[in-house]
């Protein structure tokens, strides 16, 4: 991340689509990047569903000793109690970002118009450009995908793929590589696999 921000002018506004947490190596790091950006007014961070599982499951503390689920990568890397703090702070994310003809949410709006955090294919088939052109994360795809009024920038960085920034106003993209772990692959449909002589934009 640190790396893709370098590359961005910094008199741009950036909107993290989701999903900073729950991932890779050293999120807390990550997570107190995205909220100091935010907190400067540099950048907008939005829920994901993997922000809002870690809000779920600490909201759910005080249950009959409920702790925390051990398999969220944030609680293993830094703990259920440091990730206490972090409740409040992710309960403030906005659900969307909204702009002059297009907009951002995590993974898209369902049928009555209201983002969805984990909603996919009834999106991408139904959506009728009522937001202008919406950008959204949430399912990796081998490059940013465009369709007619969505794009999906999402490129499975921690897969081994590349992170993406992607410009709405010049429809420019810039990347970086992200690491190369072998304990985590991405599944690529065939159908997105990139045909040979494909050019990947970077």
């Amino acid at each position: 991340m640190v790396e893709l921000l370098g590359l961005l002018p910094r008199t741009d506004h950036w909107i993290f689509c989701g999903d900073v947490i729950n991932r890779g190596p050293h999120i807390e790091a990550c997570m107190t990047l995205a909220w100091d950006l935010m907190r400067s007014g540099q950048a907008t961070w939005l829920r994901g569903n993997h922000e809002q599982q870690l809000i779920d499951a600490l909201s759910l503390r005080g249950e009959a000793g409920h702790r925390a689920r051990e398999d969220e990568d944030t609680v293993q890397e830094i703990g259920d109690q440091a990730c206490r703090p972090w409740q409040v702070r992710l309960n403030q994310l906005p659900l969307v970002y909204r702009a002059d003809g297009w907009s951002a949410t995590h993974a898209g709006f369902n049928a009555d118009g209201q983002p969805d955090l984990s909603i996919r294919d009834s999106f991408w088939e139904s959506y009728d450009g009522r937001f202008g052109r919406v950008v959204v994360g949430h399912t990796p795809r081998v490059k940013v995908e465009r369709r007619q009024h969505i794009v999906l920038i999402d490129t499975g960085a921690v897969y081994g793929g590349k992170l993406s920034a992607y410009c709405p106003e010049t429809d420019q993209v810039i990347q970086v590589q992200g690491l190369q772990n072998p304990q985590r692959r991405m599944e690529i449909d065939p159908d997105l696999a990139p045909h040979q002589g494909d050019q990947v934009p970077c």
